[in-house]
């Protein structure tokens, strides 16, 4: 049984949303960041390799399951990707005349 619960296959559906988000987005990123070091965190302690209190671990799965659902919100919310501009917020028209 795989302990790992990472944002990707979490939310599959939205695979290039949080890709996206991670490259153009620090908040984003942040977050992304530190649900990984709680799931590892969490995942550490299941499998024994860390040891914590049973309070410990029900807090740090409760942060977790916050922090997922606040980047669950992120993802529902972010800006639609623009096809004009692949995504780089400057559109492909403006990309061709400069150069």
């Amino acid at each position: 049984m795989d302990l790992h619960h990472p944002i990707l296959r979490e939310f599959p559906e939205h695979r290039e949303v949080i890709r996206r988000l991670k490259g153009t987005d620090d908040h984003f990123r942040n977050m992304f960041d530190e649900y990984h070091r709680l799931d590892d965190a969490v995942y550490r302690i299941e499998e024994e390799i860390d040891f914590a209190t049973d309070q410990e671990i029900e807090e740090l799965k409760m942060r977790r399951a916050k922090l997922k659902d606040y980047i669950y919100h992120l993802i529902r919310h972010a800006a639609p990707c623009c096809p004009a501009c692949e995504g780089t917020g400057i559109a492909r028209s403006e990309v061709e005349a400069a150069q």
